[in-house]
């Protein structure tokens, strides 16, 4: 039987073609620079936080993260292609959803509760060691982000980690499945109880592109992360915003 492109995934592949297109005629070897730049914080993000899913699932119970290899931050085990040229290429991303059992845990509400939670409280975290990290270096080395040379681009790596992992905070608290956010929201107030969250979870991926492409993600995530990154780099010993 011949198979046809999810219409999401075709949307989101035309997003980034777009995207690729407008930043390469811009400034080629500036965009190939920073996105280079970016690779570190993208990376651990991603792999910390799908990690960190799979290990509270893990100590609640649940083996099936173990069985599957998820217990793990190396990036072959967690990187999903389009989520992470998505997140490379138009600023929003995922990893590989780590799968669980849920009929293993005590507590199936509370527990799944933790689960959902488990990775963007670990992109908080990273955030967070990582302001303390650039300020450490800052301080002891005298560099900073625009310094020349290897500990200007030391800096903006460093940043880059933090501002990552708060964009994959933001972004998957917003209440919209298949996102965190939405698994936090069901679990608080027991959506599955109702006729129509089945019918809204399997629709979820073209909800959230349809609000990518209507620019609501925007609206609502910039004054967010902008927020955050205050108070992340206010840690740092920075103002950026």
């Amino acid at each position: 039987m011949k198979r046809f492109m999810n219409p999401a995934a075709l949307v989101l592949l035309v997003l980034l073609a777009l995207t690729f297109s407008q930043a390469i005629r811009r400034d080629p070897g500036g965009w190939i620079i920073n996105e280079f730049l970016m690779l570190p914080g993208i990376i651990i993000g991603l792999c910390f936080h799908e990690y960190a899913h799979g290990i509270v699932a893990y100590k609640l119970g649940d083996p099936t993260p173990k069985f599957q290899g998820r217990l793990t931050v190396n990036p072959g085990a967690h990187l999903d292609p389009i989520g992470f040229l998505a997140l490379l290429f138009v600023g929003f991303g995922w990893g590989r959803p780590v799968e669980i059992n849920p009929y293993n845990f005590k507590k199936p509400r509370r527990d799944e509760f933790l689960v959902a939670i488990a990775g963007v409280a670990m992109n908080f975290i990273i955030a967070v060691v990582f302001a303390f990290i650039y300020k450490l270096v800052t301080q002891s080395a005298g560099i900073g982000l625009y310094t020349d040379g290897i500990g200007g681009y030391i800096c903006w790596i460093i940043f880059y980690i933090i501002y990552m992992n708060v964009i994959l905070m933001l972004f998957n608290l917003l209440p919209v499945p298949p996102l965190d956010g939405f698994n936090i929201v069901t679990e608080i107030f027991d959506l599955k109880r109702y006729s129509w969250y089945y019918t809204l979870y399997q629709n979820g991926f073209f909800i959230l592109m349809l609000l990518i492409l209507f620019n609501v993600t925007d609206t609502v995530l910039t004054p967010l992360i902008n927020g955050v990154m205050n108070f992340m780099m206010s840690i740092a010993g920075f103002g950026l915003f």
